[in-house]
């Protein structure tokens, strides 16, 4: 059997000022699961960009076409419930999807997006907002501004907004330096 080729992971970057500006909202209800963000016969594939083609298939069928660099996505309760898979946010990375609000999150799709690097932002309030509003979001006021309407968030802490800086958990952990006392 030959090994497969890997594709090394595109690295996404979400400085905390600009996280999201004038973002268009892809709205979606409670418990969207996983296999809706990518369905399970996608999972032989490793690419982000790959992923993206199928990212909402069969959930949403036009969102790979038209989503856009920076677009959010707005679920209601439990968002990214299902299996533990991080195909589901390596598919957004790659449709360029690097913030996620919701109401509240599957614990497991809550780490892998900060694992992978999309920004996991719970406001009590999305289902308030509309599909298609302009989302600019404020994380150190603690609040997003929806078409001109102020929803508050919880705060992102500082450690985990250093991981999404970094473009996620590995290459946060690259950049970690050894602390002498931890390795006698």
């Amino acid at each position: 059997m030959t090994a497969k080729k890997t594709v090394p992971v595109k690295k996404v970057v979400v400085p905390q000022a600009a996280a999201a500006k004038n973002a268009r909202a892809w709205k979606f209800g409670d418990d969207i699961d996983t296999d809706a963000i990518i369905p399970g016969r996608f999972l032989t594939i490793n690419n982000p960009d790959e992923l993206a083609k199928h990212a909402f298939e069969g959930t949403r069928d036009e969102f790979a076409k038209k989503v856009k660099e920076g677009d959010v996505i707005v679920g209601g309760r439990n968002f990214g419930c299902g299996s533990s898979r991080e195909h589901a946010p390596l598919a957004l990375i790659g449709s360029g999807v690097k913030v996620v609000v919701a109401r509240s999150f599957a614990r497991i799709f809550f780490r892998n997006s900060i694992n992978t690097g999309v920004l996991p932002v719970v406001c009590p309030e999305a289902d308030k907002i509309a599909d298609g509003a302009k989302i600019t979001l404020k994380i150190k006021e603690g609040f997003l501004e929806a078409d001109g309407m102020k929803y508050a968030i919880e705060p992102v802490p500082v450690f985990m907004q250093g991981i999404i800086d970094a473009g996620g958990l590995v290459e946060y952990a690259k950049n970690l330096k050894e602390i002498p006392a931890c390795t006698r």
